[in-house]
């Protein structure tokens, strides 16, 4: 029912279920697992460099044959030579988010490129389409990392209306679940993130995967409104210090300065209260961590058991009228 459908052939995978493209945890070893499971992983760049990028790529095709994608975020400053090198390795499938990629898109399709930018709001999708974007994920702010401000209920269907090209829901989603409610809402396919870093295969330190599992519905805040680049993190002793220096009215240099090198150390080196700790608000339902391929089968499966239930519901309304 969920396999191989019409965005799945665009991509070459099985499932429509894309990894988020996560910086410092996107990398080869979460990448090629969501691959080989039959969804579509993607090299979160982040801020990286392109030498890291580039045995990123190697790596990932070294564990695996499948399609996968990288992630451009155009807040780096490495982004132009993380895209140059993208296209010059001939990753299928780039992603972007941070900004508006427009004008990076034409240069794109020449290179058959499968362009899929990242969007918060209904004008940028509908800019990107006629760019020549060739899908949109549209993300809620209930998902990690830089958000924007609607919701993923209200969101997706009103970039589905403005649209023509397939759009894919981002922000709130973890399981069958989740991916029924998108699919219901015009969406042709999901991006989970948060759900992917409590997984075995993604390199996050143990002690930020332990913090998601124990989080609750309340655990995650939005800091960096003052900066222009809202940022959804576990809330701890840095996103308190951060958005307490911007009710203070500190300038953006210094909140650049406090947040430098935060997320790594959050994410990676295991710095629970000081480190930046990028989730969704979904932190509140994981309660375990396991292999890639039993999270997307898991999804899959569970996806299929909600739209068989709706389908008896709605034949047992149809029945009782």
């Amino acid at each position: 029912m969920l396999e191989n459908t019409p965005l799945c052939q665009m991509l070459g995978i099985r499932y429509p279920i894309l990894q988020g493209g996560m910086a410092w945890l996107g990398t080869a070893e979460l990448v090629s697992a969501v691959s080989e499971a039959g969804g579509l992983g993607i090299i979160g760049s982040g801020n990286a460099p392109p030498e890291w990028l580039k045995q990123q790529i190697t790596l990932t095709r070294e564990m695996t044959g499948k399609p996968f994608g990288v992630n451009i975020m155009l807040m780096s400053r490495y982004a132009g030579d993380n895209l140059k090198l993208a296209v010059e390795e001939k990753v299928k499938v780039i992603t972007f988010g941070g900004g508006n990629p427009g004008a990076l898109i034409p240069g794109l399709k020449q290179y058959n490129v499968i362009v899929i930018p990242v969007v918060s709001s209904v004008a940028l999708a509908r800019r990107l389409e006629k760019a020549g974007a060739d899908c949109i994920v549209a993300e809620g702010t209930e998902s990690g990392g830089h958000v924007g401000e609607t919701t993923t209920m209200a969101l997706v269907p009103q970039v589905v209306d403005a649209v023509k090209i397939p759009v894919i829901a981002a922000g709130g989603i973890a399981d069958g679940r989740g991916m029924v409610a998108a699919l219901a809402l015009g969406a042709r396919g999901i991006q989970m993130g948060t759900r992917f870093i409590c997984s075995e295969e993604c390199i996050a330190h143990p002690d930020f995967k332990r913090q998601i599992i124990e989080a609750n519905d309340r655990a995650t805040t939005v800091t960096g409104k003052s900066i222009g680049h809202p940022a959804r993190c576990l809330e701890n002793r840095f996103t308190r210090d951060f958005s307490q220096k911007e009710r203070e009215g500190c300038c953006p240099e210094e909140l650049y300065e406090l947040s430098k090198g935060k997320l790594r150390e959050g994410v990676l080196e295991g710095s629970i209260n000081n480190g930046s700790l990028m989730a969704g608000q979904v932190s509140g339902f994981i309660r375990d961590v396991l292999p890639v391929k039993d999270i997307i089968t898991s999804t899959i499966s569970r996806a299929e058991e909600v739209l068989t239930n709706l389908c008896r519901l709605t034949e047992g309304s149809s029945t009782d009228g």
